[in-house]
């Protein structure tokens, strides 16, 4: 069910972003992001789909797909091209009904346990770690380093995204794991100068 889809500079947006999420995303183009997740949790759903349309219309022009987390009833007024799913959010099974084939679908996977629970069939990526330690989000599995990566990714049958306080300075590690891409929140979102840090890890993609 894997499409074709490039998730090697994959933003996910937090809505503290230091230059607010719609500015961060622009600025996150013009520096190279190839994949954008929008999460907020708390957000009323008439505002997160119209900040969704924002988004969209940023990102369709560019060819970057817009993904949403979790919350997937609003993923077709957004237009979005699919969703995240962590393993307290909604099922997966109902998620890839009510989404249909053609939408990406990714899911969080930290443990042992979560991995070996996973139904392939129904995904299109995975996000794995924390690889470090992030105080992005409190409630997260113990971290995993760069070891731990190296054997999800040497197995897994679709491609394997590093989450996790993940850094520019990152970028040769987690491709010598197998990644297929990096994810990150605040080296982005809480940067004084959200371009240059996308740029920054896009390069160091590149060149790892």
């Amino acid at each position: 069910m894997t499409k074709s889809f490039d998730p090697s500079v994959y933003l996910v947006t937090d809505p503290r972003a230091r230059h607010g999420v719609i500015e961060t995303v622009q600025a996150a183009v013009r520096g190279g992001v190839t994949l954008v997740q929008l999460r907020d949790k708390a957000m009323p759903d008439d505002e997160f789909i119209e900040l969704g349309h924002t988004l969209q219309a940023i990102l369709g022009p560019a060819g970057i797909p817009l993904l949403i987390n979790d919350r997937i009833d609003t993923v077709a007024a957004i237009g979005a091209a699919g969703a995240h799913i962590g393993q307290s959010d909604s099922s997966l099974a109902h998620a890839r009904k009510r989404l249909g084939t053609d939408a990406i679908i990714g899911l969080s996977v930290g443990t042992a346990q979560e991995y070996a629970a996973v139904d392939w069939s129904l995904i299109d990526y995975i996000g794995t770690g924390p690889v470090y330690a992030t105080g992005t989000k409190t409630d997260h599995d113990p971290p995993i380093g760069f070891e731990g990566l190296a054997m999800i990714c040497a197995d897994a049958p679709v491609p394997v995204v590093a989450i996790g306080g993940i850094k520019a300075t990152d970028a040769a590690d987690a491709r010598r794991s197998g990644a297929s891409g990096l994810a990150v929140v605040s080296a982005i979102t809480a940067a004084e100068d959200p371009e240059a840090a996308t740029r920054s890890i896009a390069n160091a993609w590149r060149q790892a």
